[in-house]
């Protein structure tokens, strides 16, 4: 998931002070889970929620390059 937060929280030019307030989380719980930390449900829900996507969307495989 780590990449996959990382990447989507970047696309959405947020920080993660910025994605925890949007969550109602803190800024050491995004950066937990983007080092690959193990996420509550409850959390995974909150981040998804804040980035649009859903949890599933959050915990997919990300696309590669080219289409491949």
């Amino acid at each position: 998931m780590l990449t996959r937060l990382r990447r989507l929280r970047e696309e959405r030019a947020l920080t993660q002070r910025e994605l925890a307030e949007l969550a109602g989380t803190t800024a050491v719980t995004i950066i937990h889970a983007e080092k690959g930390g193990e996420t509550r449900p409850s959390t995974l829900r909150k981040l998804a929620n804040a980035l649009g996507v859903t949890p599933r969307e959050l915990l997919a495989a990300p696309e590669r390059e080219g289409g491949r």
